[in-house]
């Protein structure tokens, strides 16, 4: 197998871990796939059909700048002081693996998504992009940070990390 192929592989076993620790609410699970200072952004839809660009100074429609958001919104969720998150949807990650390049210590790659939720007998469809910089960690990856694009911009569903 060649180094393209293994690194192919091996980034795609990772990204449908994510995908597996989401759809079970494994939240331990899911949060150990990110590095202690990974960036997790969802950027808006601007006024010219572009994603916002700055976190910082534009609308998301979620961000956090290190896990430790991750983690609190977990623990919103699993104590259900969320009213976004109760109840919780059942869900389906789909994935495909569009690149994977290496460059800077680092595996940059990019996906297409669709997650499907059923919630109360309603069925919903997100879909979207999902751009990740991956850090080798012994065997596998953390994420050091996760951009994920919405491009269903019209939902009435509630987005959150779950369901993305």
């Amino acid at each position: 197998m060649t180094a393209f192929h293994s690194r192919w592989l091996a980034v795609s076993r990772f990204i449908g871990q994510e995908a597996m620790a989401l759809d079970d609410k494994d939240w331990d699970a899911w949060l150990a796939l990110y590095h202690e200072e990974a960036e997790y952004w969802v950027p808006a839809w601007d006024d010219h059909e572009r994603p916002t660009a700055d976190p910082q100074n534009e609308v998301s429609l979620i961000y956090y700048p290190n896990r430790g958001g991750l983690e609190d919104r977990v623990f919103r969720i699993r104590t259900r002081r969320s009213a976004a998150s109760t109840p919780q949807p059942r869900t389906v990650h789909q994935f495909s693996l569009l690149s994977a390049e290496e460059s800077d210590d680092q595996v940059h790659a990019r996906t297409s998504w669709t997650t499907v939720s059923v919630l109360e007998g309603k069925v919903a469809t997100l879909s979207g992009w999902a751009f990740y910089d991956l850090e080798p960690r012994d065997d596998s990856f953390v994420i050091r940070r996760k951009k994920t694009v919405v491009v269903t911009d019209l939902f009435q569903e509630v987005a959150d990390v779950y369901s993305l």
